[in-house]
């Protein structure tokens, strides 16, 4: 039953390695990311009135 269990295991693991399955969840991304919040940053900035914003140097 152990020598069953371990060609089992090594078929499926090497099915994996052959033909790897798909899985939506590892690629598809979960929210925004650190480009877009500095998009939003600067965008913000534009929109500020003039006295709100900082003084350029």
């Amino acid at each position: 039953m152990e020598t069953w269990n371990s060609m089992v295991q090594l078929m499926s693991a090497f099915r994996e390695f052959v033909a790897p399955r798909y899985r939506p969840e590892l690629h598809y991304m979960r929210g925004p990311g650190p480009a877009f919040a500095r998009r939003a940053v600067l965008v913000e900035t534009r929109r500020a009135p003039p006295i709100l914003r900082a003084p350029h140097r």
